[in-house]
C-alpha cells in the first residue's frame, strides 16, 4: 500500500511526548513490512538539516488560509528503503523556540499554523503525483486532513479511493479555538454545527477528525472502551459513540533497537534473561548515582514520568510518606507540576539514604532507571498506552500499575499459584489501592523462585512495532476492501 503519514511531530527530528515515537517508528516498521510510506511533518526551527542531512527539493505548496495565500517550501529526506520524510517549511508558522507552546502559553495562532499545515500535506500528496491508499493523521494538528479530504477535495480525482485514518494520542488535547477561527479552514459555516466541528460555541479540531476519517484508533484496546464514557471522554464521548463501529485500539510497540538490555550502550553492563548479572551492576551504579547504600536485599522502585495528576502523583502525595517508613528505595526522574517538585524534594531530603530525585529529563539516566530498579511504578489516573511499562519489562525491571489504558492491556497481573504474569495492578485510584499492590509485589520479592518467576515471564514479553504494524496493515486492508 501506499501510505501517508501526516503528523505533527517525528522522532528523531522533534518531539514533545509519545506521539512522535509512535510517528517515528510505525512508518519504518509499516516499510519493512513492504508498505510504501511518506512521513509529512512541519519543518521546526530546532530540526537540523546538517544532522539529518535534509535537502531542499526544489518544490512549492501554496493553500489559501482564511483569504491570504500562504507558500510552503518543501525539503526531504530518504528515511529508509520505501519510507520517505517530507518537511513543510513555512517560518511564519515554524520558525519557533518550540512546537506548540512556551512557558507563558500556548501559541496563540495554532489554529492558523496547523489549519496550513493540514492544508499543506494534503497539496503535498496531491504534488507528489502518486495515489495514496490511506492517509494516516495523528491527534489535533492533523485532525482536518481528513476533513478537507471529505469537503473542500471530496470531487478531487487523486483522493477519490484515498482513505483516512486518525489517531488519537490522548484525547485530553484537543485542539479547540474560538469559533472566529472557522473562517481560516475555507468551510463554510454550515460545517460549524454540533455533528460536525461545533464544540460548546468554539471549533474543534480533533472532533472534525472523529467525524470526518474513514476509521479512529486510540492506542491501546482499554482505552478504546474507556474513551466512550464520560470519565474519560473528556466531553467527546457522544461523537465517538456515533464512530463506535469504526473506532480500533492498537497498542502501540516499543522500538527495541534503542531499549534493549543486550545491546544498551547507555547502560554500565548489558544483560540477558539467562545471565541477569549484569542487572546488578546496573542496580549498583543507580544506587551510586543517587548516593543510596548499596544494598542488593532492598526493594528499589523507579519512576520516570512527567509529575502530574494524570500520572499519578495525587496519589503518589498520599502514598510515599507511607512508602518511605518501609525498608526500601526509591529513584524518580521527572519534571512536571511545581507542587510536586515542591513535595518530592521535601520527601528526598527527608530520607536521603532511601530515596533519590532528579528534577529534570535525562535519557542516559532514564535507561539507567529502566535497567537498575526492580520495580517500576505507573499509578496513573488515565494512561492512553504508556511506554515505560513496556521497556521495563524488556529490562526485567517488573512494572506495578494501574489497570487503566494500554497499562491495564499490557501487563498481567501476577499470580503466585500459577506463576503467571508480568507485573502487579490495582484497579480503584486510591492511595491505599496502590500501597497494596507494592506490598504484594514486595512479597513475592522476598521469595526468590517466584521473583524470578515474574522477572522471566516479563522479559520474555514481545512489544514490538512489527506487531503492531501487522494490525495497522490489516485495518489498512479493511478500509481499502470497502
Amino acid at each position: 500500500m501506499n501510505i501517508a503519514m501526516i503528523s505533527p511531530e517525528v522522532v528523531p527530528f522533534a518531539k514533545t511526548g509519545g506521539l512522535a515515537d509512535v510517528a517515528g517508528t510505525l512508518p519504518r516498521a509499516l516499510a519493512k513490512a513492504g508498505d510504501k510510506v511518506s512521513v509529512i511533518m512541519p519543518y521546526y526551527r530546532k530540526i537540523s538539516a546538517k544532522k539529518f542531512g535534509i535537502k531542499p527539493l526544489k518544490k512549492t505548496v501554496k493553500v489559501t488560509v482564511g483569504t491570504k495565500e500562504v507558500a510552503g517550501e518543501i525539503h526531504y529526506l530518504k528515511v529508509a528503503q520505501n519510507c520517505d520524510a517530507y518537511f513543510i517549511s513555512q517560518p511564519k508558522y515554524y520558525d519557533r523556540e518550540e512546537l506548540y507552546q512556551t512557558v507563558d502559553g500556548d501559541y496563540p495562532d495554532n489554529a492558523e499554523r496547523f489549519i496550513f499545515f493540514s492544508k499543506a500535506a494534503i497539496a503535498l500528496m496531491d504534488q507528489l503525483g502518486t495515489t495514496f491508499d490511506v492517509v494516516h493523521c495523528h491527534d489535533w494538528q492533523s485532525a482536518l486532513v481528513p476533513v478537507f479530504l471529505k469537503t473542500l477535495y471530496k470531487d478531487h480525482k487523486n483522493f477519490a479511493k484515498t482513505k483516512s485514518v486518525l489517531t488519537i494520542h490522548n484525547l485530553g488535547y484537543q485542539g479547540v479555538f474560538w469559533h472566529l477561527d472557522m473562517p481560516l479552514t475555507g468551510l463554510g459555516w454550515e460545517y460549524f454545527t454540533f455533528d460536525k466541528l461545533e464544540f460548546y460555541g468554539k471549533i474543534n479540531f480533533l472532533k472534525g477528525g472523529i467525524v470526518y476519517s474513514d476509521a479512529i484508533t486510540t492506542v491501546s484496546k482499554k482505552y478504546a472502551q474507556e474513551i466512550l464514557t464520560p470519565e474519560f471522554g473528556c466531553g467527546l464521548e457522544g461523537a465517538l459513540k456515533q464512530r463506535s463501529k469504526d473506532l480500533y485500539g492498537i497498542l502501540n510497540g516499543i522500538d527495541y533497537a534503542e531499549w534493549n538490555p543486550t545491546t544498551d550502550p547507555l547502560i554500565p553492563k548489558t544483560f540477558t534473561p539467562k545471565d541477569l548479572s549484569g542487572k546488578a551492576a546496573c542496580r549498583a551504579k543507580l544506587q551510586n548515582h543517587f548516593k543510596l547504600p548499596a544494598r542488593s536485599d532492598v526493594p528499589l522502585f523507579g519512576i520516570i514520568s512527567r509529575l502530574t495528576v494524570q500520572k499519578g502523583f495525587d496519589l503518589l502525595e498520599q502514598a510515599l510518606p507511607k512508602l518511605m517508613e518501609s525498608d526500601v528505595q526509591l529513584v524518580i526522574l521527572g519534571t512536571g507540576e511545581a507542587k510536586y517538585h515542591q513535595m518530592l524534594k521535601q520527601l528526598a531530603q527527608k530520607y536521603p539514604k532511601a530515596m533519590g530525585l532528579a528534577l529534570a529529563f535525562d535519557n542516559n539516566l532514564a535507561h539507567l532507571i529502566e535497567a537498575g530498579s526492580d520495580f517500576f511504578l505507573m499509578p496513573s489516573h488515565y494512561e492512553p498506552c504508556g511506554l515505560n511499562q513496556m521497556i521495563s519489562m524488556k529490562y526485567g525491571t517488573v512494572p506495578i500499575v494501574r489497570a487503566t489504558g494500554g497499562l491495564d492491556d499490557s501487563v498481567v497481573n501476577y499470580e503466585p499459584r500459577s506463576g503467571k504474569g508480568t507485573g502487579f495492578k490495582f484497579t480503584e485510584y486510591k492511595a491505599d489501592e496502590l500501597l497494596g499492590a507494592m506490598d504484594r509485589a514486595m512479597g513475592v520479592f522476598k521469595q526468590p523462585k517466584s521473583w524470578e518467576k515474574v522477572v522471566q515471564n516479563a522479559m520474555a514479553e514481545d512489544f514490538s512495532w512489527d506487531r503492531s504494524a501487522k494490525e495497522y496493515q490489516t485495518l489498512y486492508d479493511k478500509l481499502g476492501s470497502k
